[in-house]
């Protein structure tokens, strides 16, 4: 396994993050820590859960992906060789509404930690994120702004940031990042930072892959400069990036089988680029899954790269693709069908 760090700490942190969403949904309790022990046996110290896991979000199953990994922490009693990364729901939609109908105010924090290290039965979470912003912008495949001048938010940075400050003198939380954010709130939560002194971004938690590079664009050259690193999720793109859809083997339980909602990265353009990219990828004797995981891994702005599988020898699959770095002459490839075919799921 390959190392590095949350950037501006000490915690270090696997370049392969293990990703738990599908946990209490499609996967059991049983299978996910067949997951976990497999990923610490192969050198993985890096986990990634939210308070909504599993996904598709349910009143059900809310916060039964925490409950399992929570339940696999007593068992081991590996507490200190695992990071833990967890996340808060952003603005209230009814896709949510069994966790709160309110956004991210004081009570509502302190609540969403408390319960989460109830859930994951630890005293403290390594990471905390905010899930996606608070305010309306474009989000989860919303590809331009739209501006809405009645969105009721007001600009409570430096009060989401006070809470968390006191939460990190607490011990509860270690630091705090973002997810699903845009150039515009990440500078915002990076200015309140330096000016009042109040705990900075480490991280931001953002779609990226072979068919959604959108963070190459303002976000690359922020996270560089301002050291926020990258951790990559869905980088095979709900198992599109696999080929199983392209060439019919996709097992009954697929993602994208169980749940045709998601249909982010299964356009006609996403399609034709994964086409491409299968093609460069057995050319070159490697399988899709390991060319987009490599591809994602050695970003220079990435710090870690979010794999979830369903079973083991996905698993394997996924992990082993850290060793794993595409020459010049596999970046100009995938480069061509990008100009070609520029990010058809954003």
């Amino acid at each position: 396994m390959k190392y590095t760090t949350l950037p501006k700490t000490d915690i270090k942190v696997s370049k392969i993050c293990l990703g738990t969403m599908t946990w209490g949904n499609q996967n059991t309790e049983a299978e996910g820590h067949a997951q976990l022990d497999y990923a610490l046996e192969q050198g993985i110290n890096f986990i990634d859960t939210a308070e909504m896991y599993p996904v598709p979000a349910s009143p059900e199953t809310q916060g039964e992906t925490s409950r399992i990994i929570g339940n696999w922490l007593k068992k081991r009693a590996n507490r200190e060789h695992v990071v833990l990364a967890s996340k808060i729901v952003g603005r209230p939609s009814d896709y949510t509404a069994h966790i709160r109908k309110t956004g991210l105010k004081k009570a509502a924090i302190e609540e969403a930690i408390n319960s989460e290290l109830k859930r994951l039965q630890t005293d403290y979470i390594d990471l905390y994120q905010i899930h996606w912003p608070e305010r309306e912008t474009n989000t989860f495949g919303t590809r331009d702004y739209k501006h809405n001048p009645d969105d009721e938010w007001e600009d409570n940075f430096n009060e989401v940031l006070r809470v968390f400050e006191n939460q990190i003198k607490l011990g509860k939380i270690r630091y705090v990042g973002i997810s699903n954010e845009k150039a515009w709130g990440t500078m915002r939560f990076l200015e309140e930072s330096k000016i009042h002194g109040l705990p900075r971004m480490k991280t931001i938690q953002n779609a990226y892959s072979l068919l959604n590079r959108d963070f190459e664009g303002d976000m690359a050259e922020i996270s560089i400069r301002e050291e926020l690193g990258l951790l990559a999720y869905s980088p095979m793109a709900f198992g599109v990036l696999s080929g199983k859809y392209i060439k019919g083997t996709a097992a009954d339980n697929a993602r994208l089988k169980l749940f045709p909602r998601f249909a982010r990265y299964s356009s006609e353009q996403c399609t034709e680029a994964t086409k491409l990219y299968l093609k460069i990828a057995e050319d070159n004797n490697m399988t899709l899954a390991q060319m987009s995981l490599a591809f994602v891994t050695q970003q220079p702005f990435v710090t870690s790269n979010i794999i979830g599988a369903t079973n083991l020898e996905q698993l394997k699959e996924n992990i082993d693709s850290v060793n794993i770095t595409l020459n010049d002459a596999v970046l100009e490839q995938i480069n061509a069908v990008h100009a070609e075919i520029p990010n058809p799921a954003v």
